[in-house]
């Protein structure tokens, strides 16, 4: 291709058209995806670009190199950078179904992860990054966590700390920790399913207690510690998932009361308190001694991580928690928590979720907008509780759903307890798990035609 074509996709930088950098990556999506460019296209060398456009070099750097993110482009060392044949998609299927954070716009996670892990291997010796470890973290990872809660409870002695492969692994260290095999265990009618697997494998009864618009009741939680004297609540008050309810702090002291007066521990659960629009204070601060408080970066900053932090502020039911830990997961990965406390201490940590945060409330309003009259969310978090019309089952929805290419978690994929009596007609959306915004509004848009249709009218047969 002559040099004069390759120069047809060069854009009017706008003003008020957002960041330089992102007007020409996505001039460069433009151009690849209207056949302007082809793959093995050979792009204009930086200097050249930015003198073109009239721009520093920086910006043509950041441009490409977001343009790269984007798998646009492909650099062939000193032959220059040349547009990218496409990925071939191993499968079709448009997840709304698996809760992750979303990929932040302008971010180069990759150059972000290169980055942290270069700096812990310039920091660390790389053989104790290999090797076993005390459980419960080191010092240094629990400081990184007394800082990472702060937000949360202002100033934490990181001695309480406890730091977990996972928040997984924390709820079920907590039910061994917190109860006996046999004993009762509360939770809401639907909620995080880890919770179920745990319980059900350790041999506990788990039990709902009914909800309204604000979370779990007072009155019937009062009702259920009477009736089945449970050795432990579970609460997700903050953007609970899947529901996305986040408790008043009324209906948070409340329920600390009935808790107090019952003598039931609770384990808080909250993964997204520090993705949610001015939520109220945890229960771990309103209540310290009562609650065990969960927090894992997994929903903030990336799952891979498998880090979370545990605030147990009694030091023995900390030991009591660590022994149960220690039980099934001797230790964080070195090298994973080496890097959590990189980012945290270095304050890479913040950019990352504040770039979530933005993308995960863009990703909102366009959920609003394409299931116009059918959002109900709060605007924040990563996903939608959205209730259906009378004529579609949660399960029937989602198989539909999957016949069209699209993933979604139907209510009974969380329910507390699936033989019970409560029954929720629901399915969860999930918002970050695709990560190009064009491909979740196709999936959105295409969910929405398919509520609009009725299971009869459904060519493919649902049962």
């Amino acid at each position: 291709m002559q040099e004069d074509e390759t120069l047809r996709w060069l854009p009017r930088l706008a003003a008020r058209g957002g960041p330089r950098f992102l007007q020409i990556a996505d001039a460069l999506q433009g151009a690849v995806a209207d056949g302007l460019l082809k793959p093995g296209d050979r792009l204009p060398p930086q200097r050249h670009l930015a003198a073109l456009l009239d721009v520093d070099l920086t910006t043509i750097t950041r441009a490409y190199d977001e343009a790269r993110r984007r798998h646009l482009l492909e650099g062939r060392g000193a032959r220059g950078t040349y547009v990218a044949a496409p990925k071939v998609e191993l499968t079709a299927v448009l997840d709304l179904g698996m809760n992750t954070p979303p990929p932040p716009a302008g971010l180069a996670f990759d150059d972000l992860l290169k980055q942290g892990l270069s700096q812990v291997l310039m920091g660390s010796d790389a053989a104790l990054l290999m090797t076993y470890h005390l459980g419960g973290g080191s010092d240094v990872d629990r400081q990184a966590g007394a800082q990472w809660l702060q937000p949360m409870f202002g100033p934490v002695d990181a001695e309480q700390l406890v730091v977990c492969p996972g928040a997984q692994a924390a709820i079920a260290a907590s039910i061994l920790a917190l109860t006996e095999p046999g004993d009762v265990i509360l939770a809401e009618p639907v909620g995080y399913p880890g919770l179920r697997s745990a319980a059900t494998q350790l041999g506990r009864q788990l039990i709902a207690v009914p909800t309204d618009q604000h979370g779990m009741r007072p009155d019937s939680l009062e009702q259920a510690c009477r009736q089945h004297q449970p050795a432990l609540l579970y609460l997700n008050p903050t953007l609970q998932n899947p529901t996305a309810i986040t408790m008043p702090l009324a209906r948070r002291q409340a329920l600390l009361a009935v808790a107090q007066r019952c003598k039931v521990r609770i384990v808080e659960d909250d993964p997204y308190w520090l993705l949610a629009e001015a939520p109220p204070p945890p229960l771990a601060r309103l209540a310290p001694e009562q609650v065990l408080y969960i927090s894992t970066l997994s929903k903030c900053l990336s799952p891979g991580l498998r880090v979370a932090f545990v605030l147990v502020r009694d030091p023995v039911l900390r030991e009591r928690f660590q022994t149960a830990l220690r039980s099934f997961a001797l230790m964080v990965s070195p090298l994973s928590a080496a890097l959590a406390t990189q980012w945290i201490l270095g304050g890479s940590a913040y950019g990352l979720m504040e770039g979530v945060r933005k993308e995960a409330r863009l990703r909102h309003r366009m959920a609003r907008d394409l299931l116009a009259g059918r959002y109900s969310g709060a605007g924040d978090g990563l996903h939608v509780w959205l209730e259906l019309p009378a004529y579609w089952s949660p399960s029937q929805l989602a198989q539909a759903a999957h016949s069209e290419g699209i993933a979604i978690t139907p209510a009974e994929a969380f329910a507390t307890d699936p033989t019970g009596t409560h029954t929720v007609h629901a399915i969860r959306i999930s918002l970050g798990s695709i990560k190009d915004r064009s491909r979740l509004q196709a999936g959105l848009q295409r969910l929405s035609q398919l509520l609009a249709r009725r299971p009869d009218a459904f060519s493919t047969a649902v049962v």
